[in-house]
């Protein structure tokens, strides 16, 4: 789309408000409301070269939000970096400060809480909670399995350190979710490179399977063969969580080739499936028959 007046290079890219656009001269109104922009609140609009993500939805909030209050929950995890948190019809999340009223439009979540110490900024309006504190709230609130899933997640991506969290989620008092929270922390070990592999573990632990350890590294006569995502060394079986990556091209040929090293150094490896998450009655019989 060439740059003209009514798309000024000083807009491109960004989420402004639409009343200073106008009042300092860069739109008229009519060029506000052109197929050049995207509204994605009451006065808050954002090139709509953009994609229509949560991200973007996020940053158009921070312009409407009160001083002292930031982003957090899977908001919050997004703007850390985590990949597929949060769709773009998720509401927005907002925390306020204590003392702080505010009558939000539609897209947006609001709960109130303390803030202080907890707050990552980035430039002079954007903000958002900590990994830490981030991690906490999530774990206090989403079901747990799920809160497990999302605190290895933020682990796993340097977002937040486990024993940081753990301490925060110990130190929580009597409020609702602090024993989740709990809970959470003690579950997640932020090894787990997707969430399917958190979910696995778990359904291992809940299954009453021997614990395996995860990311295992398999050496034979101190070579290294392959890194596993659960292994009982002493049965020299390894539990690997078949993903959608492993359809990528020339992926199967180094799978074959990597099992066929495994095989040689005397491992049995058995494959998991979402599937087979689908039936977790069934696949804990599997596995356990395997270890006997």
């Amino acid at each position: 789309m060439p740059r003209t007046a009514a798309r000024p290079d000083v807009l491109v890219g960004t989420v402004f408000r639409g009343t200073w656009a106008v009042r300092t001269g860069l739109l008229t109104r009519a060029q506000l409301r052109s197929s050049a922009w995207r509204r994605l609140r009451e006065d808050v609009y954002a090139d709509a070269e953009q994609p229509d993500t949560h991200r973007l939805h996020a940053r158009g909030a921070c312009l409407v939000m009160p001083a002292g209050a930031a982003l957090g929950g899977r908001t919050a995890a997004e703007l850390h970096g985590l990949v597929d948190v949060a769709p773009v019809d998720l509401p927005v999340e907002v925390v306020l400060p204590p003392g702080v009223r505010w009558h939000p439009q539609p897209g947006l979540v609001v709960r109130t809480a303390p803030l202080d110490g907890d707050v990552v900024g980035r430039g002079p309006w954007l903000r958002w909670t900590s990994g830490v504190r981030t991690a906490v709230d999530l774990a206090r609130r989403e079901p747990p399995v799920e809160a497990v899933v999302l605190v290895d997640r933020l682990v796993h991506a340097g977002v937040a350190e486990l024993t940081a969290v753990r301490a925060a989620a110990g130190a929580l008092s009597r409020v609702r979710g602090s024993a989740r929270a709990r809970a959470a922390a003690a579950a997640a070990d932020g090894l787990a490179e997707s969430p399917q592999e958190t979910r696995l573990r778990l359904l291992l632990r809940g299954g009453g399977l021997p614990e395996p350890v995860a990311q295992h590294r398999v050496e034979d006569a101190g070579r290294f063969v392959a890194r596993v995502d659960f292994a009982w060394p002493e049965r020299r079986l390894a539990l690997e969580y078949d993903g959608l990556w492993h359809a990528e091209p020339g992926q199967f040929a180094r799978d074959r080739q990597r099992l066929n090293a495994l095989t040689a150094a005397g491992w049995r490896v058995l494959f998991v499936t979402a599937a087979d998450l689908r039936r977790p009655d069934e696949l804990v019989v599997r596995i356990r028959s395997a270890l006997g």
